[in-house]
């Protein structure tokens, strides 16, 4: 069996990656070419200006930097964290009402004290 060292794997591997990615550039810009030759063609077709093209794009990327992303502020999903709504006097830990009641809670309202009293 032949062994070769760890440094000579090492080179062979780093030389396959650059070939790999020799192909993935390759492969892209043959994808690209139809893409912006279509997008120029749009252009053309309604005399959009390469300025306005770029004052758009100036605009979404104002709008990703606000929000995060390029969708509206109100993107469907997206969850608001809920406010507590009850606090432990001891403690300080917090409940907003929702989902199982915590430990605490329960023990209080097992002694009878009321869940109101709780209340932020």
């Amino acid at each position: 069996m032949n062994k070769t060292s760890y440094a000579a794997q090492q080179a062979k591997l780093q030389k396959d990656i650059e070939k790999l990615q020799k192909q993935a550039k390759a492969l892209q810009a043959k994808r690209r070419r139809p893409v912006l030759a279509g997008i120029i063609k749009s252009m053309k077709e309604y005399s959009i200006t390469p300025e306005e093209i770029v004052a758009a794009f100036g605009k979404i990327a104002t709008k990703v930097k606000a929000t995060g992303s390029p969708k509206s502020a109100k993107a469907p999903g997206t969850k608001k964290p809920v406010p507590a709504k009850y606090r432990h006097p001891v403690s300080g830990a917090t409940w907003t009402g929702r989902g199982k009641a915590p430990l605490w809670v329960v023990e209080a309202e097992k002694s009878g004290q009321a869940r109101s009293q709780f209340l932020i």
